[in-house]
């Protein structure tokens, strides 16, 4: 019964399908003749100019340039934490497992470019990359008419300042299926990353078997946990600050405060009302994802709140610190009334490229592990073997797998017990 947004991504398979197999059989025509038809933009080249991007730093406002700089910083800090070590782990004198982390070889990253424009995502996307050790990234963001069919200033701005050159002017399923397939102008990736619309999230889970991805990221959502002491006023402001994304973006408050719940409730039309896209908003709130729960108790609420497993989970209460640690289903959580998703978005260090439609209860956010494999490298002596051979040959014949044993007997001159 919790409110979800009608999201059908098997659907939009189908029409994805298409799309893909054009761009594997015909590669760079079929993605020019697509951003044509979807975007309105005749491209010469799939590949933004070194010097569109360059020079796209150079004509960057200074003010964002130093939030864009800063919001790196902080989330270099927080990334680079999250590195991980190699760990030898002697089972027996002479046998021991190594776990290795691995970055992927090359991953292409998505930066959406609809109804507004995402910086922020580049960032997002390329630190946790770059913090992992990938060797080869690419970013690609749709081709914007107004800006001379190059994505928009403030993305390419972004890929300069985090020294990203190789960016390409691609959107939707096509730039996905680019990635998977590779073209004559981009070679293929094997890890696709970022958020997008339903024709990306359909064309990443159609091409998931090609190349990994990192979820099929929905509509946001933002889920506030709260009680009598909130202020209703940044209740209001924080549900608004997440439907304006999108008309299907979700908005939810769980409460114990029927109190609190009508305050809201008043709040959100004043608000909503002094914003720039008040009709989206609207759509987005007055939607069947978005509304407002009442439930007996708090305890009540963490129930429901982790059924719910929300990308954003806001915790306006007394005790926050207390409540949040007990919550097991989120994408991110954001502790009291100085904490909220927007800081997230950009300038907490944490990552914004997180799990939506309930995929939080099992699926992370975007991090470095992401991007890294573990790979267990066993070594063994000749006298740690012996110690394990009889049963090694007890489970293969256990089994019915009888080489499996005999690939143990083989390398002794001695019979090994049955």
């Amino acid at each position: 019964m919790l409110p979800r947004a009608d999201l059908d991504v098997e659907a939009a398979l189908e029409k994805v399908r298409p799309i893909c197999e054009d761009v594997r059989h015909r590669g760079v025509a079929a993605v020019r003749e697509l951003t044509a038809r979807f975007d309105g933009v005749e491209l010469e080249s799939t590949r933004v100019p070194a010097e569109a991007v360059t020079g796209a730093l150079e004509g960057l406002d200074p003010k964002v340039r130093a939030a864009l700089e800063e919001s790196i910083r902080r989330a270099r800090l927080v990334h680079r934490d999250q590195r991980r070590a190699d760990v030898t782990t002697q089972v027996v004198p002479g046998g021991t497992v190594t776990e290795r982390w691995v970055p992927v070889d090359r991953v292409g990253l998505y930066v959406p470019g609809g109804r507004a424009v995402y910086p922020s995502s580049v960032v997002m996307n390329v630190v946790p990359a770059q913090e992992a050790g990938v060797p080869s990234l690419a970013v690609s963001s749709p081709a914007q008419r107004e800006f001379g069919g190059l994505p928009h200033p403030a993305i390419l701005a972004a890929c300069a300042l985090l020294g990203v050159d190789e960016v390409y002017a691609v959107g939707g399923a096509q730039a996905v299926a680019m990635f998977a397939y590779g073209t004559e102008e981009c070679p293929p990736v094997t890890m696709v990353t970022g958020p997008g619309n339903i024709w990306v999230a359909a064309a990443k889970r159609l091409l998931k078997g090609r190349v990994g991805i990192d979820s099929e990221a929905g509509p946001t959502e933002i889920a506030i946990l709260a009680d009598a002491t909130a202020d209703p006023v940044h209740v209001a402001a924080d549900l608004i600050s997440q439907a304006e994304h999108d008309t299907i973006a979700a908005a939810v408050l769980v409460t114990d405060s029927v109190e609190l719940a009508e305050a809201v409730e008043r709040e959100l039309p004043r608000q909503v009302a002094a914003t720039k896209h008040a009709d989206r908003i609207t759509e987005a709130l007055s939607g069947r994802q978005s509304g407002i729960l009442l439930v007996d108790d708090m305890e009540a609420g963490l129930r429901v709140v982790d059924a719910y497993a929300a990308e954003h989970l806001e915790i306006h209460a007394a005790g926050a610190p207390a409540l949040a640690a007990r919550v097991r289903n989120a994408g991110a959580i954001f502790v009291g009334s100085y904490a909220p998703v927007s800081l997230g978005d950009y300038m907490a260090g944490s990552n914004h490229v997180l799990p939506t439609g309930g995929c939080a209860c099992h699926s992370s956010g975007l991090s470095v592990q992401t991007f890294l494999r573990g790979i267990h490298v066993v070594d063994y002596s000749r006298e740690a073997l012996a110690g394990a051979a009889a049963h090694v040959c007890v489970l293969a014949d256990t089994e019915d797998l009888p080489a499996h044993g005999a690939a143990i007997r083989a390398r002794f001159d001695w019979e090994i017990p049955a």
